[in-house]
């Protein structure tokens, strides 16, 4: 587990880390989340979560540990 490795919807986190969104599992980049929705803090074992504005699976990139 390293800044910038990429997690996706469902996965357990590594670690206690910031991560942003980094597109949808399927492939695409819209419709864009919210500005909410764009980072996220996780604490070590839990899920990573879908966009819940357009319900769809997300890639997370860990941006920094907390």
């Amino acid at each position: 587990m390293a800044i910038g490795d990429r997690y996706k919807t469902g996965q357990d986190s590594p670690a206690h880390a910031r991560y942003a969104w980094d597109g949808y599992t399927d492939g695409t980049h819209s419709p864009s989340p919210t500005e909410a929705e764009k980072s996220i803090t996780l604490e070590t074992g839990e899920k990573f979560p879908p966009i819940n504005s357009c319900d769809k699976g997300a890639w997370w990139k860990m941006t920094s540990y907390v």
